[in-house]
């Protein structure tokens, strides 16, 4: 009787572990490590040093660039939070390197396609290009997988349809990003 008692205690621990791996796990606290170890942001910025080191001698100083909206590769007038955000970030790093970027939200002749952004379409980007006087248009668009996110981001020269710089990456399909692909 005690060996059926003492196996009995020792497999109540192993019956509770087997039975954690099943239930839901708390969900971890988003604070300021969490965030701040998150490496969005640096991807994005990362591609973006890529396009200025490639761009390195091929540009006017004091002509300035576009940025057009990452767009879902599969539907190429749909973007996400993720795509606007991507498109920020990027923009956000290029004027970092001294690069002139024109920000397209505050013009009035362009047109907004209501929660999508500063869509570029091939045939509006030369358009767009003279109309504000710029040397080249940055556009990009992303693909997603079960668990990744594939974005490509392109520095185009809208009068040739000659790609300056090109950059690829992926991101991986986690909490945050998952989030952005849903709005």
């Amino acid at each position: 009787m005690r060996k059926l008692a003492t196996a009995t205690l020792l497999s109540v621990p192993l019956l509770l572990a087997a039975c954690s791996s099943i239930l839901p796990q708390p969900k971890e606290e988003t604070n300021y490590a969490t965030v701040s170890s998150n490496q969005f942001i640096a991807s994005n910025y990362k591609a973006a040093d890529a396009l200025m080191a490639q761009l390195n001698g091929k540009l006017v100083a004091d002509k300035p660039l576009i940025m057009a909206t990452v767009v879902n590769i599969d539907a190429l007038e749909q973007t996400t939070t993720l795509g606007r955000l991507i498109s920020e970030q990027i923009s956000t790093r290029l004027a970092q390197g001294k690069m002139n970027m024109l920000e397209m939200k505050l013009r009035n002749s362009v047109y907004m396609k209501r929660n999508q952004g500063e869509m570029m379409l091939t045939r509006e980007v030369n358009d767009m290009a003279q109309a504000h006087k710029a040397q080249a248009v940055v556009v990009g668009s992303y693909a997603e997988t079960s668990d990744m996110v594939f974005v490509n981001v392109k520095v185009i020269q809208p009068n040739t349809n000659f790609v300056l710089a090109a950059h690829d990456y992926a991101l991986a399909k986690e909490g945050i990003v998952r989030s952005m692909l849903m709005q």
